[in-house]
């Protein structure tokens, strides 16, 4: 690229061995695993290896199904009639039932930890620590989910009398989920969407993100076993082809995606009952950092290199524009660019900040970013920016940036990083009040009354606010959402049940006393009851 000074280092892909290959060609519907004998698609690593003429080839993974429309429809079916119109035996299922699968799966989960993460590693090129961060996080959000559902099942055993009605809250499930996670954090959050729906008594179609599908598939004896038949069902292929015959029937009560606006708003525009539709959703986010003129240089420069190139920059919580006070904005960019410089681009089992990007055509995709900017203006401020291979692209860092970019308002879900040099904080506070984005920010200041006035600026642009900090999900038990087009409800242990199910109640008069009682202690139903877990 003509902008950028390409880093002539090769990634060493020869010293590391890839797993070996396989062909997955089953999926699961209605409890059963299905083979499938139609069309695959081929499966390759990010990461390539060194052929015997010297040349670099790519590692080949494996390949996995691409399901057809009847079989997604299918899929569907066996979700539906699990589900049963909310009569079936797992929307009717007592609290120790749904626990004692849950806690069944999360054991056999275990089991799988090596083979997950190392699929992981080389599927997505996420480092090696960070592929076992993944799984293990995975495995205490679904252990913290089961002690929340436990605590939720507890506030609903209490049965109240007021003004002469006796009544019972409890919440229940909304019906069949399709749930479709992200790439980026294929394992992490999609179990977000699909565990706590799934606790929750929904019956679910899940099909994996385009990267990251074989690191699934180790897990699918685990559903089979733990859940009964129809619960959850798992389908490989395109969305076109699956996702959106699957929302025309009109059969799907919540969509539970993980991805971008235009991807959703296509699959709700095909649903023929909007209004029955519950969304749940996680979308594009342009995170914002506003560098003050009293802020600490040092620690806002190493939050934001985290901030902006952790995962090479693929979070929807990556600080995506950042904008710096005129007065630091020389010492920021000269730090900022040293400390980028310095970050290290290798192969992710040798747990390197920068790993090649697992999106076809993504090394495009920044340049073109970079290409546009340069042309209005910007320059490429450090030495390393550039193409190291067809999926290795070295972070550029583009200075000054102006509001007529394409990477001013597009959020780039990669490793460019755009900075904007301000005076005027109105400015600045007038494009983010502007922006279609509103998820988090991050502010760096050491003055309180900066602080102060700058907290109250955001807290209605964006659902969190940093201090001091890059923008980040965890931990789970803090919200997870955002404003105007970057998510619809809210994800964390606690909110997640919630947004998967619906407060229901049971009322009676006080006449009735005798017959709520003897309903209760007799037992024998589910949801009438007031036995406490522990």
């Amino acid at each position: 690229n003509k902008n950028m000074k390409a880093s002539s280092k090769q990634l060493p892909i020869a010293e590391f061995e890839p797993p070996q290959p396989f062909k997955w060609n089953q999926y699961l519907v209605n409890g059963k695993k299905e083979t499938w004998e139609g069309a695959f698609e081929d499966v390759y690593s990010p990461m390539g290896k060194v052929a015997k003429d010297g040349t670099t080839e790519r590692v080949y993974l494996g390949a996995s199904p691409t399901l057809d429309e009847a079989t997604g429809l299918k899929a569907l079916q066996a979700a539906k009639v699990a589900y049963n119109n909310g009569r079936g035996y797992w929307p009717t299922a007592g609290a120790p039932a749904r626990i004692e699968a849950m806690e069944k799966f999360v054991s056999l989960m275990k089991e799988k930890r090596e083979e997950v993460s190392t699929l992981l590693m080389w599927e997505i090129a996420k480092n090696k620590s960070a592929a076992y961060k993944e799984f293990d996080r995975t495995v205490d959000y679904i252990n913290d989910t089961i002690e929340e559902y436990k605590e939720l099942q507890r506030r609903g055993s209490h049965v109240a009398s007021k003004d002469g009605v006796i009544s019972q809250i409890r919440r229940g499930p909304l019906g069949v989920v399709l749930c479709l996670g992200p790439y980026n954090y294929p394992l992490n959050e999609t179990f977000c969407l699909l565990i706590p729906s799934l606790i929750m008594g929904n019956t679910i179609v899940f099909k994996p993100a385009k990267y990251g599908v074989l690191l699934l598939t180790p897990l699918i004896d685990a559903f089979k076993e733990a859940f009964p038949p129809g619960a959850v069902n798992i389908v490989f292929g395109r969305g076109r082809t699956l996702a959106g015959p699957i929302m025309k029937t009109g059969d799907v009560d919540v969509l539970a995606l993980i991805g971008n606006s235009k991807s959703s708003n296509a699959l709700v525009a095909q649903h023929p009952k909007p209004n029955r539709l519950r969304q749940v959703l996680g979308l594009e986010a342009k995170n914002p950092a506003i560098v003050f003129d009293d802020a600490n240089i040092d620690q806002a420069v190493k939050e934001c290199v985290n901030g902006a190139l952790s995962y090479n920059g693929q979070r929807c919580t990556a600080l995506k524009l950042i904008f710096v006070h005129k007065s630091v904005s020389a010492e920021f960019r000269s730090k900022f660019t040293k400390a980028v410089d310095a970050l290290v681009l290798d192969h992710p089992a040798t747990d390197s900040t920068l790993t090649p990007l697992p999106e076809r055509n993504k090394v495009e995709h920044m340049e073109a970013y970079v290409d546009d900017a340069v042309s209005k203006g910007a320059q490429v401020i450090n030495k390393n920016a550039g193409r190291v291979s067809d999926t290795a692209f070295f972070p550029a860092v583009l200075y000054p940036v102006t509001d007529e970019m394409d990477i001013f308002h597009e959020e780039q879900f990669g490793p460019v990083v755009p900075i904007v040099e301000y005076e005027d904080l109105e400015e600045v506070m007038s494009s983010i009040a502007a922006s279609d984005c509103g998820q988090q920010c991050s502010l760096f200041s050491d003055n309180e009354l900066t602080i102060a006035y700058a907290v109250d600026n955001m807290v209605n642009q964006v659902c969190r606010v940093n201090i001091n900090a890059s923008c980040q999900r965890g931990p789970d038990y803090l919200p997870f959402t955002g404003r105007k087009d970057s998510a619809v409800a809210t994800l964390s242990v606690h909110d997640a049940l919630r947004s998967f199910s619906i407060r229901t109640l049971v009322a009676t008069g006080t006449d009735q006393k005798q017959l709520f009682g003897n309903v209760i202690s007799g037992g024998q139903s589910n949801w009438m009851t007031t036995d406490y877990l522990l």
